[in-house]
């Protein structure tokens, strides 16, 4: 979770600052979260720019944005970014200069009529379990527009390479989960567009592999 771990996903705070592994409390902060993840994060948005055109967006809802990075693929569109860690919103705001919210996404509310055309989900459902998984993206599709779509980026636990798991683990994910098991999660909430593995590579060699799933809400 961008956020703070919790209990069942959104619930009071699992694990405090004085129980944590040296690598969670780090990544708490939001610039040694930016410098973790800056050599990886054109690599994981490369799907969503070649299966979208960007200018055509109108509203997003940057689910688990954490510091705010994901805000600059969206400068040209109604941007709202929500987190449950207020740190990270503190961040955001003071870096981006865009709407971010400290918000459960599970029970997040939007004004009536004021739908999102994109949702973007990067990176933030391996940190919570399969119920609240479920229980967030089901609310999640009640608030896209008719023609809108969830986009989700998601790293794939990989099959026998310790090295490859030992990676897709180290940003505190404790539920990352095989490709067949997202699958079966996403197509069972939303109807499908695209579905497409990908790696992410460092040095010329693959470091762990993603999905990116692009969903709407089943007609």
């Amino acid at each position: 979770m961008h956020g703070a771990e919790r209990k069942g996903g959104f619930g009071a705070v699992h694990q405090k600052m004085g129980t944590m592994s040296l690598t969670e409390s780090l990544l708490e902060q939001s610039i040694v979260y930016r410098l973790w993840q800056a050599p990886f994060a054109d690599q994981k948005f490369a799907p969503v720019l070649a299966h979208n055109n960007m200018s055509r967006i109108n509203h997003v809802l940057d689910v688990g944005c954490g510091p705010g990075t994901n805000s600059r693929q969206f400068t040209h569109a109604k941007y709202l970014g929500i987190d449950i860690n207020p740190s990270y919103i503190e961040s955001a705001r003071k870096s981006y200069k865009r709407d971010f919210v400290v918000a459960d996404a599970r029970t997040y509310q939007t004004a009536p009529g004021n739908s999102f055309d994109f949702i973007l989900v990067n990176s933030f459902l391996h940190h919570i379990a399969t119920s609240d998984v479920v229980d967030l993206l089901s609310h999640l599709r009640t608030l896209l527009t008719d023609d809108g779509f969830v986009h989700i980026l998601e790293p794939v636990l990989p099959k026998g390479w310790p090295v490859a798991r030992l990676v897709a683990h180290a940003d505190r994910g404790k539920f990352v989960r095989p490709l067949q098991e997202w699958e079966s999660i996403f197509t069972g909430i939303f109807d499908t567009r695209v579905l497409e593995p990908y790696p992410l590579k460092g040095a010329g060699i693959t470091l762990w592999n993603m999905l990116y799933f692009k969903g709407s809400a089943p007609r």
